[in-house]
């Protein structure tokens, strides 16, 4: 685990595997990152907001586990992004088939559980009243 973390702050331990990659494909890597990057931007300030701005829900403290929930997954999205751009520029250079990623669906799958209790916390302050 500890080399994989320094990799990602060693550019020149990724530069030394391998063969130099057509820059496209090297571009294309980094768009993608940037993509992941921007998704947990994203639920970052989405936390924050939901932290600022949502009136406080029926159930207790609802709005703060909604909003520490979103902060852990934008952090959990940026880190995941740093990782999959390191083993997908390493497996590039080495002309190994890029890596799989099952985290896409796990982030997908968790957003629409979120967007669901919102839903439902929702609709429970609509028939509830005020």
């Amino acid at each position: 685990m500890w080399e994989a973390i320094r990799r990602w702050f060693d550019p020149a331990e990724l530069r030394s595997v391998g063969e130099p990659p057509d820059y496209r494909f090297s571009l294309a890597n980094e768009r993608t990152f940037l993509a992941w990057l921007r998704t947990g931007l994203a639920l970052v300030g989405g936390g924050l907001a939901t932290a600022q701005f949502l009136p406080p829900l029926p159930m207790s403290h609802l709005r703060e586990v909604i909003a520490v929930a979103l902060l852990l997954l934008g952090g959990a999205v940026a880190i995941r992004a740093l990782d999959h751009w390191a083993r997908t520029e390493r497996a590039i250079r080495l002309g190994e088939e890029l890596p799989a990623s099952r985290f896409p669906a796990i982030l997908a799958l968790a957003v629409g559980a979120g967007a669901v209790l919102l839903v439902v916390a929702v609709l429970a302050r609509a028939i509830g009243g005020p």
